[in-house]
């Protein structure tokens, strides 16, 4: 992995949540998971399993990831191996994500959300016609 020197004038970053990362430097091995379930619902009315994120499909299945089969030749010759970042204003990062200003050699970064609407139906909307 290359060894770069990364200067970083300013950086604004409002928000960081959810198992996120900013790092300034070189990372080796970095692995991120975040889970949520979501529940909007109008009445309060909750059960006992619904916290239990091995009951969803979502948060069980595997993730399968395609091998990739191209051929890369890849040249560098880094006159001045600086990073340099003058300004930067970031708004959010959240949910397994990461801004990093440096290399990166083994990333894995996963986030799995299972939402859930628990909305009462329209009354009678057959009726409504009569």
């Amino acid at each position: 992995m290359f060894q770069r020197t990364s200067y970083v004038d300013n950086i604004h970053v409002k928000s960081i949540s959810y198992s996120s990362i900013f790092q300034i430097g070189d990372s080796h091995y970095i692995y991120q998971l975040s889970r949520a379930i979501a529940v909007q619902r109008e009445a309060e009315i909750y059960y006992d399993n619904e916290g239990e994120f091995s009951n969803y499909r979502v948060f069980t299945q595997p993730i399968h990831f395609e091998p990739i089969d191209e051929p890369i030749s890849i040249q560098q010759h880094q006159l001045h191996p600086i990073i340099k970042v003058n300004n930067m204003n970031i708004t959010g990062l959240s949910s397994s994500s990461m801004l990093n200003i440096g290399s990166s050699k083994h990333l894995s970064l996963e986030a799995r959300v299972k939402h859930i609407r628990q909305i009462f139906p329209k009354e009678n909307e057959h009726n409504s016609n009569s």
